[in-house]
């Protein structure tokens, strides 16, 4: 349960996102708001990450990340409501492979 005024959201960011630094970018901006959560890469090409913290900063964070690092395009985010459960602090995770992830 997260606390008032604080959301989580699960962002599937599309376009030009990988091989761009678009991780480490994610990790240095969401950390420097302050908040917990992950990123990492897919194997269809898009970035997800999961944004946790007061509703300003979560924010805030989406919307840098419409923009993102100088070598990105940013296409569209896809964004949903999360249960806000990871981690203190912002980390990359490992890149998933979708094909593997059915097989779970």
């Amino acid at each position: 349960m997260l606390d008032e005024g604080h959301k989580a959201v699960r962002a599937l960011i599309h376009g030009r996102v990988q091989g761009v630094f678009f991780r480490d970018w994610t990790v240095r901006n969401a950390s420097s708001l302050g908040l917990d959560g992950w990123v990492r890469n897919r194997s269809d090409g898009t970035v997800e990450a999961l944004f946790v913290g007061p509703d300003e900063e979560v924010e805030k964070m989406i919307k840098m990340a419409h923009v993102g690092p100088p070598a990105a395009k940013v296409s569209e985010i896809q964004r949903t409501e999360a249960m806000g459960i990871t981690q203190k602090g912002f980390i990359q995770k490992p890149s998933i492979n979708l094909h593997e992830r059915r097989g779970e």
